[in-house]
């Protein structure tokens, strides 16, 4: 009898774990760059009044007799699909139409600075992933992002853009636009844009086109798989796969083009958040009334206790 309130106590645990989830959901309906996530239970341990016996010549088997204990939180999985354009007007927020993250990172080295990072064997491990896309320059002449996290992508080298190694993305310095390494006051640039793939352009106060930089973005094997880092951000690893820097297209690898061609940014907008309120809703009744039903199995074994302590009298 005891089991019974034990399983509804774990009900109620797992319904309550769920109700985060939802609530969670639904604080951030307006958040741009926020991924919805869902909970899934499965069922608690068992115990076997009667085992599972095979037949034989003579007689009949019989199937095993079990009694659950309750459910718990089987996964918390998140929901990666690409949520809808908030339209801001800024020329440098973007959005990601399509597969992959923004590489971003909030601090950086001397090497990142003048060599990058190596997309063969390079070091990847601390580089955060993110799809919300509020980029602007700093004082610096960086691209970060609203928390100063600094973006990477690719350089431009001899007529191209050059894919052996991301870089931190940054304006060249003033009087020489092909020196983006060296401090000091950068260039001053008039009607910065973000192109479909990603290029980040400017022109001079003479009038000639200089190339920023282009976007890198991440890819992994499996975005589900990824680790909440807090905020916007996510990091790769585990059951999610390694980090490949990529780009939306016209990133040059040794003899290769490292091309995704269904992916493009849109200069101008954001990501909005892609959580279905109606689908919260209707989630947030079921699991209120899945709660009060365990409570209910919790009232109705108490009054079968209280029945049984009263037959003494």
């Amino acid at each position: 009898m005891v089991g019974s309130m034990y399983a509804a106590i774990s009900g109620l645990r797992t319904h309550q774990q769920k109700m985060n989830v939802i609530g969670n959901n639904i604080a951030n309906v307006n958040t741009y760059g926020y991924k919805s996530q869902r909970t899934t239970f499965k069922e608690s341990m068992y115990s076997s009044v009667k085992n599972s016996t095979g037949g034989t010549a003579t007689s009949g088997g019989s199937n095993a007799a079990q009694i659950g204990y309750g459910c718990t939180v089987g996964t918390i999985d998140m929901n990666m699909r690409t949520g809808n354009y908030a339209v801001t007007d800024r020329t440098t927020d973007i959005m990601i139409d399509g597969d992959g993250f923004l590489i971003t990172s909030p601090n950086f080295s001397d090497q990142d600075k003048q060599d990058g990072i190596a997309l063969d064997g390079g070091q990847f491990g601390g580089m955060q992933l993110t799809r919300l896309g509020n980029l602007d320059f700093d004082s610096n002449g960086y691209l970060v992002d609203g928390n100063g996290n600094v973006v990477y992508g690719y350089r431009w080298d001899n007529d191209k853009y050059k894919g052996d190694a991301i870089f931190p993305i940054r304006i060249p310095k003033d009087g020489d636009l092909t020196n983006f390494t060296e401090d000091g006051e950068r260039a001053a640039l008039n009607s910065i844009s973000i192109s479909e793939k990603g290029e980040i352009t400017g022109i001079s106060e003479d009038g000639t086109l200089v190339h920023i930089g282009c976007l890198a973005l991440g890819y992994v094997d499996n975005p589900n798989g990824l680790t909440h880092q807090g905020g916007p951000y996510y990091q790769a690893g585990g059951n999610a796969g390694n980090l490949r820097p990529g780009a939306c297209g016209g990133i040059v690898e040794g003899d290769k083009v490292v091309n995704f061609p269904t992916t493009k940014t849109v200069a101008g907008a954001l990501e909005m958040s892609n959580v279905d309120i109606s689908s919260e809703f209707a989630d947030l009744i079921t699991t209120q009334r899945g709660f009060q039903a365990n409570t209910k199995i919790i009232t109705v074994t108490d009054e079968m206790l209280s029945d049984l302590v009263a037959m003494k009298r």
